[in-house]
């Protein structure tokens, strides 16, 4: 699943936590603002760890879950900071190469 998730805290603390943490799960798109291709568990957990990061008297995230069509359809303008690839890709090497063997 593709999600975006965007985020307003006041906290610089709070905030740069938060940055952290979603860095382990997507693009840092904008400033505030993410783009994450998830795995259901992936999502669970991203949303379970920023849960005790964020206070929710003060802050505010937002979760956009968009379908493939709707991904395939977002436009930039401007820079681009980063981009997910709504397609995920694979790196695969061959370990014999690694161990001296051809």
């Amino acid at each position: 699943m593709f999600v975006v998730v965007s985020y307003d805290i006041p906290d610089d603390r709070r905030r740069t936590r938060v940055m952290k943490a979603l860095k382990d799960f997507g693009a840092h798109v904008q400033y505030s603002v993410f783009e994450c291709e998830l795995k259901a568990e992936d999502y669970r957990r991203m949303r379970q760890r920023l849960s005790k990061l964020v206070n929710r008297e003060e802050d505010s995230v937002r979760f956009y879950v968009l379908c493939q069509e709707d991904v395939k359809k977002r436009r930039v303008w401007g820079i681009k900071r980063a981009e997910v690839s709504p397609d995920p890709w694979y790196l695969v090497r061959d370990r014999g190469d690694e161990l001296g063997k051809t």
